[in-house]
């Protein structure tokens, strides 16, 4: 369980090479821009990447920024958001050469503080962890969540990421992870971080506390003994270039929690943590985690949750003037049918996104028993596939919206139709495509697996 304030991250990256007339500022030429989870929502990201289930609880909004960012995390794990009163925090950094030039943050929302919802209660009392990533937006303030905190304590590890402007860690956590500036403003000093470990471990009634401090790994204050942990010599970061440290918190806080959570000691948890930071680091931090997204026109309607990666794909292709393919459906539980089609698909052109429904999507289609596997492990699966390149999630009753943004050289469907049957061929060939027919594999559908699996049954 991830809890915490979740915003949208975004990178501008450009060049430089003239002045503004008149005035000294830089024009930065526009190349590409990135985005990623941030906040809560970049912890629970990487929490999902080395734990089996995730749940994130946040407050989101409804809006372009909000809306961006639950598609860059719905397809990985599970969002409940409390409400947000005023709009989702989107931090644009600007960035040339490797380095920040500056940063424009938007968004002023803030979790409201009212009654907490039975459906997220029950998901607090159900966690086996809880790593809760503040960052002075309200959720780790809420008074419900607050109280259910404390009375999971003793029995819950719980990992507690504090920010300057958020409450007080609940009494009883198993680790608290400031880094150093944090945790010389929680406590106004110049202390060094193994004095500043020990002073906070009382203050907060914490098991421990972890002093992050860089490259010099952490101070940890466990029980009354103070030890420090530091950086592996083979996971240093050597580069001489100043490597963007951004979303090395999250990494060390995420995997101590997902350690405590396997049962490791706090020092191997800890220890762990300062491992994986660095290397996170070293790996280019949370830059690495970020999609693509391409220009769109204002009047276009947002991106679908996971569009762009197969908006990157589409993109290489075209540019390499090669030969795009798309094809659709379900995929409910995998089987030599669909292996067959989407082999036979690939080999239609240069690249293979598959239109994947959405679980409402296919729930409308083929009724309430369905789909067996939820969307993000149907994505999951196909994108292990040597002959998928993409997937992309629609939640409408045909991919056809999808369609026209991908503009496909070929659509490729499978079964007894005729092109004419298909309302897809009709977009697909005003763009300059074809449809193409490729014939089921007979004995071979999810439906008669399922219907025969339940009569063994």
């Amino acid at each position: 369980m991830v809890l915490g304030d979740a915003m949208l991250d975004v990178d501008v990256e450009g060049t430089v090479d003239r002045l503004c007339p008149g005035t000294p500022a830089a024009v930065v030429d526009v190349c590409r821009e990135l985005r990623r989870p941030g906040g809560a929502g970049l912890a629970a990201l990487l929490a999902a990447r080395s734990t089996d289930s995730v749940l994130l609880i946040t407050a989101v909004a409804d809006d372009e920024a909000g809306r961006a960012l639950r598609g860059l995390l719905d397809e990985e794990l599970t969002v409940l958001s409390v409400p947000l009163r005023g709009t989702t925090v989107r931090k644009a950094r600007v960035r040339v050469a490797g380095q920040s030039l500056l940063r424009l943050d938007t968004g002023d929302g803030t979790a409201d503080q009212g009654p907490l919802a039975a459906e997220i209660e029950r998901a607090l009392r159900s966690a086996g962890a809880i790593l809760v990533a503040d960052y002075g937006g309200g959720v780790a303030g809420h008074p419900d969540i607050r109280r259910l905190l404390a009375a999971l304590a003793p029995t819950v590890p719980i990992v507690w990421d504090p920010h300057p402007r958020g409450p007080a860690p609940t009494p009883g956590a198993r680790l608290i992870s400031p880094n150093l500036s944090e945790a010389r403003r929680f406590h106004q000093s110049g202390l060094e971080p193994a004095e500043l470990a020990m002073i906070l471990r009382d203050d907060w009634a914490a098991h421990a506390v972890a002093v992050t401090t860089g490259a010099a790994g952490a101070a940890l204050a466990d029980g009354r003994r103070v030890r420090t942990v530091p950086v592996p010599a083979d996971a240093r970061v050597t580069a001489s270039a100043e490597p963007d440290a951004c979303g090395a918190g999250d990494c060390f806080a995420s995997t101590a929690a997902a350690s405590l959570l396997a049962g490791a000691t706090m020092a191997e948890a800890v220890s762990g943590a300062v491992e994986a930071a660095a290397r996170f680091i070293g790996a280019g931090g949370a830059c690495a985690l970020s999609v693509r997204v391409e220009p769109s026109t204002p009047a276009q309607p947002p991106l679908p949750p996971n569009l762009g990666s197969a908006f990157d794909v589409a993109a290489r292709v075209r540019a390499a003037g090669g030969r795009l393919v798309a094809t659709g459906g379900c995929f409910d539980l995998l089987h030599p049918g669909h292996l067959s089609l989407l082999q036979q698909s690939r080999a239609l052109g240069d690249a293979l996104i598959v239109c994947l429904n959405s679980d409402d999507s296919v729930r409308r289609l083929k009724g309430l028993g369905r789909p067996i596997l939820q969307a993000r492990d149907r994505a999951r699966l196909l994108t292990e596939l040597a002959s998928v390149d993409a997937v992309a999630i629609f939640d409408e009753p045909s991919p056809a919206a999808l369609l026209e943004r991908l503009c496909p050289d070929v659509w490729v469907k499978g079964g007894d139709y005729t092109g004419t049957q298909l309302p897809e061929s009709e977009i697909v060939q005003r763009h300059g495509g074809e449809t193409v027919l490729i014939p089921t594999v007979h004995g071979y559908s999810t439906s008669q697996l399922v219907a025969a699996a339940q009569g063994r049954s």
